[in-house]
């Protein structure tokens, strides 16, 4: 993922803002990332079908994956059925950080509300059926949302649609996501933003 330097802008606290890549792999556009996720036609709602294992009587890996896209896509509740409290973050923030702050349940509802703070809309959906290989599992998605303002150095006006891709590597242990290593497509969402 690229590095943005950070913006040049009055100083005030900002929150870590980095839209998942590893999210980003959803498969629709502006048009069908935005229907519900409730809807049984909606991609986020569907079963992911490439994975079909069990790992020692842990929720299968395909169950966790539809439940991280429910989490991304705003269901906070499903945050503690997949996410170990050990759990950790390897990313490129738009900040300048690296993610480690970032620990357990708490840490990642916080970043992801933080995220879907200038895009109360955001949908993700996938966009290649995942990768499952042991204990690691690789989704590719697309994310489209609406601009609601507050992303610095950004001049979009609010009301921009906004869709960008990522994909989410996460390591699982025991029935719940331990790691995660997201890539996002930052430049594609920059450009949008008009932040560059």
């Amino acid at each position: 993922m690229p590095t943005v330097p950070p913006a040049r802008t009055a100083r005030r606290p900002r929150a870590r803002l980095l839209v998942p890549a590893a999210l980003a792999a959803l498969v629709c556009t502006a048009m069908t990332a935005t229907v519900s996720d409730a809807s049984p036609k909606s991609p986020s709602a569907t079963a992911i079908t490439a994975v079909q294992s069990d790992h020692e009587g842990a929720q299968r890996p395909k169950a966790m994956l539809d439940d991280w896209l429910r989490l991304w896509n705003g269901d906070y509740d499903r945050a503690p059925g997949i996410i170990s409290p050990a759990f950790r973050v390897h990313a490129a923030l738009l900040d300048g950080g690296d993610g480690s702050s970032i620990r357990g349940v708490d840490g990642l509802v916080t970043w992801i509300a933080q995220t879907r703070a200038a895009f109360p809309d955001l949908r993700f959906t996938e966009q290649v059926a995942p990768l499952v290989d042991g204990r690691y599992a690789s989704i590719r998605w697309t994310a489209t949302g609406t601009y609601a303002g507050g992303f610095p150095g950004a001049k979009a006006v609010p009301g921009t649609v906004v869709t960008f891709t990522g994909t989410d590597t996460l390591r699982m242990r025991d029935g719940r996501f331990v790691e995660y290593w997201v890539n996002t497509d930052t430049l594609q969402l920059l450009t949008q933003l008009k932040a560059l």
